[in-house]
């Protein structure tokens, strides 16, 4: 249990940091009722209890239980306890997060996570879910992005609002400090959880937030203010792109005429070729996008063959156009 400071009680009780999150994010009230996805962790319990403020009656709290360490049945006593508290109906949600041979063990996490929280929020009449990422996630997820090479989507950090699942989601926490939130829920009687796996250095994202992030903040004491705006910008851009792919895919036809690519730039050939692919549920590498552009420059006689792996399937030449099909393996027992 975090308890309140020493002479807490006698001064004036702060303002919640979550509820201008909301203000911001939600000028006017969005369609209620709102899910919150609560982990029991400081930034979900800030903001399951200022969406509790805002909307009175109108929230409810949903907490994935993964299963995936001995705490988790302890996680699921401290969210019941708060749910009691503050008279907040809870949702417990069962889910299997083990991830396949080769996929890394916080994505599997993340895709069984979001799913299923879109379908119990959508069980239970919900018209949207509150996500706890603040700004110090935010940095961190760019960080990852550009140590991995990312283009403007990764650059792009977390958007405050997208969809999954036929769920809407959102995030008013991102201009929030992780100490902001921890820094009120210590004046707070209220439970938290300090899961221990956020100080298990042998994931990236939390060595990015036990050594970068302090020495970020000693030589740039704004950044997360700064990177943050990089983030929008990424996002800006990026949906410009993609306004641009939409109508250079227009005018090249689905699938793309190979003569209308040749007489766009290079860059705008790849922009053009990337969103093709990924309408396709296909996303290319940056080697398999480069050689795909290679041979769209190459394919100047009738006879020219294409057969270029992506993802879990090939581009090849028909005819004059580019076609992307699934190539499906089968196993004989």
């Amino acid at each position: 249990m975090h308890s309140p400071p020493p002479g807490a009680a006698r001064l004036e009780k702060p303002i919640n940091p979550a509820l201008a999150g909301l203000a911001t994010l939600f000028p006017a009230d969005p369609p209620l009722p709102l899910g919150v996805a609560y982990s029991g962790g400081a930034d979900s319990t800030a903001l399951l209890l200022a969406a509790a403020e805002r909307w009175p009656g109108q929230v409810e709290a949903f907490h994935v239980h993964h299963g995936l360490q001995a705490a988790a049945d302890d996680f699921v006593q401290i969210c019941e306890s708060v749910c009691r508290q503050i008279g907040l109906p809870l949702h417990v949600i069962l889910a299997d997060a083990r991830h396949a041979p080769g996929e890394s063990p916080e994505d599997a996490a993340r895709r069984t996570r979001y799913a299923a929280l879109a379908a119990s929020a959508a069980a239970h009449g919900m018209h949207g879910l509150l996500l706890g990422q603040h700004a110090d996630d935010q940095v961190e997820t760019l960080l990852l992005a550009l140590s991995r090479g990312a283009g403007l989507p990764g650059l792009s950090a977390m958007p405050a609002r997208f969809e999954r699942g036929g769920m809407a989601f959102y995030r008013p926490l991102l201009q929030i400090p992780c100490a902001v939130l921890r820094e009120w829920l210590a004046h707070q009687a209220i439970e938290f959880v300090d899961d221990p796996t956020n100080t298990d250095e042998r994931y990236t994202r939390n060595r990015i937030r036990a050594r970068l992030l302090p020495a970020l903040a000693q030589a740039f004491p704004q950044f997360r203010t700064t990177f943050a705006r990089s983030a929008r910008h990424a996002a800006q851009a990026q949906a410009v792109l993609v306004e641009v792919a939409v109508q250079d895919l227009a005018a090249a036809g689905n699938p793309p005429a190979i003569k209308v690519l040749q007489a766009l730039s290079t860059a705008r050939q790849a922009n053009l070729l990337r969103h093709w692919l990924l309408l396709q549920q296909a996303t290319p590498s940056t080697a398999q996008l480069d050689q795909l552009l290679h041979q769209v420059a190459a394919c100047t006689t009738r006879g020219h063959r294409i057969h270029l792996k992506v993802a879990t399937g090939h581009v090849t030449r028909q005819g004059g156009s580019l076609h992307y099909a699934v190539t499906f393996t089968s196993t004989k027992g």
